[in-house]
């Protein structure tokens, strides 16, 4: 509200570097901001109502889908580094309509397995807990997206 036109510009561009990768500036005016730019994520569920039941009214089903969204398993084995993977799973959040990714890496020379998490563009990993004797190690990550991602660009990118 306060900015002269080219000053949001300047403003934004210095902002950019001082946020997490991924995060998005929205530029308004007084405050106001339309609500799908706030709560919406493009999937147009209003527009499919009929078919979106809830879970009181499937009591007694075996199953339900979500048709917007997908989720697959990408296996990578052991992995070489965590700094490396771990900057090909930042890359693939940002670059892909990824919205939640989980697992577990195995490290070579690590005795402990490494927890990945990620919401969006945030990533976050520890060592959970040491492998256990006869647990077989491998690295695993789940993939959770909108049903419009690349699942095989976005396979290429997490295994390098």
């Amino acid at each position: 509200d306060l900015l002269a036109d080219g000053e949001f510009k300047a403003l934004s561009e210095g902002l950019k570097s001082r946020v997490r990768k991924g995060t998005r500036l929205v530029p308004a005016k007084h405050g106001a901001l339309d609500v799908t730019t706030l709560l919406g994520v493009g999937a147009a569920a209003e527009d499919d109502m009929g078919n979106r039941l809830s879970h009181h009214e499937m009591e007694g089903e075996t199953q339900h889908d979500h048709d917007d969204f997908v989720t697959f398993v990408v296996s990578l084995g052991q992995t070489a580094g965590k700094d490396a993977l771990l900057q090909r799973i930042e890359t693939a959040l940002i670059s892909h309509d990824i919205l939640r990714l989980k697992g577990f890496a195995d490290l070579a020379g690590s005795a402990s397995r490494l927890l990945i998490q990620a919401v969006g563009p945030r990533l976050d990993s520890y060592f959970d807990r040491p492998w256990k004797p006869g647990e077989t190690r491998a690295t695993e990550l789940v993939v959770i997206g909108a049903k419009t991602m690349d699942r095989a660009a976005i396979e290429r990118q997490l295994r390098g």
